[in-house]
């Protein structure tokens, strides 16, 4: 005979009792260690390890291990691999009905992450940092994280965040954040090249002045009309009568160079992001750079979560040391 558990009585301590009797060693689940339950029914919950161990911002390994000890604890199979499809055993099922029952007795512990808010150029984020965030997300699943992207000197000033990373022309850090940080960091200079599709420029024909670049559209982000030492750029831009087209989006700048043989003023890093784009320097007697700094504010700076994402971004520069050196 099958016991049934009666309707209206789910999570009785009766029912409980009489579950416990059928099933002896499901009386263990009131011992389990808190993170040990919470591994497993979030293991349940996602049907896959690793995304649980991003859930819960533990390693893979360390989530795996504290299951494979609670099966050997309870001397039984609770997870189940139908082809790739993690389910649960008829041993895994109870367990987790069990421990959901208890869950209004004992609190299983939700770690609140504190809100981190990265302030970061525009520019910088799409090129640089972008891939490094995602690999943190992909590890973190339980990160709280707000990217606020600069686009312009008046967001930089109106901006409140943890962590600003930033352009700035010369060798002050000028202007920067309007709240208190600390020491800002100067992290590596960008030189400014007219950029190109390879596919659209045979080396014959490509522009060897900047009054060669009449035979060719010119593509600008707005953002680039306020910054001072972009002068030769956009005083050639201005001049322009036809053949120019100005963007708000500096996504749509880099696809615009890339598929409609427009030029268009990038950082001289941008052919080690992008083969397919390449440099046209000696265009300009004069340079073109920006120096990128990093600073925290002060009342953060000691949160682990901000010092890990300041290391992050130092060790992307560091890493790509390379694509600043012209």
């Amino acid at each position: 005979m099958s016991f049934t558990e009666p309707a209206g009585r789910q999570g009785s301590p009766d029912y409980r009792w009489a579950q416990d009797e059928r099933e002896p060693w499901l009386a263990q689940a009131a011992t389990i260690d808190a993170d040990v339950a919470q591994y497993f029914l979030v293991s349940a919950r996602c049907g896959c390890f690793m995304q649980a161990a991003r859930s819960l911002n533990v390693r893979s390994t360390l989530l795996r291990k504290q299951l494979a000890q609670l099966e050997q604890a309870l001397q039984h199979s609770l997870f189940t691999f139908q082809g790739s499809a993690l389910s649960l055993t008829r041993e895994g099922q109870q367990l987790q009905a069990q421990l959901v029952a208890l869950a209004h007795e004992r609190k299983l512990p939700v770690v609140e992450q504190p809100l981190i808010r990265l302030a970061v150029a525009e520019s910088i984020l799409h090129d640089i940092l972008g891939r490094d965030l995602i690999a943190l997300l992909r590890r973190n699943a339980s990160v709280r994280l707000e990217i606020i992207a600069l686009d312009s000197e008046l967001s930089l000033r109106a901006v409140s965040a943890d962590v600003v990373l930033w352009l700035a022309h010369g060798e002050s850090p000028s202007p920067g954040p309007t709240f208190a940080t600390s020491q800002p960091q100067a992290l590596a200079r960008l030189d400014y090249l007219p950029h190109i599709a390879k596919r659209y420029s045979r080396v014959t024909a490509r522009p060897a002045s900047a009054d060669d670049l009449s035979d060719f559209m010119l593509v600008q982000w707005q953002h680039d009309r306020q910054i001072d030492g972009f002068r030769p750029w956009n005083e050639l831009v201005e001049q322009r009568l036809a053949g120019v087209v100005q963007m708000q989006s500096y996504e749509l700048m880099l696809e615009m160079i890339r598929c409609s043989a427009c030029i268009g003023l990038l950082p001289a890093y941008m052919s080690r992001f992008d083969r397919g784009l390449i440099a046209l320097p000696g265009l300009f007697t004069e340079a073109m750079q920006l120096q990128a700094w990093l600073a925290v504010n002060v009342e953060s700076r000691d949160v682990a979560e901000v010092q890990t994402l300041v290391e992050l971004i130092q060790h992307t520069f560091n890493e790509r040391h390379e694509w600043f050196q012209t």
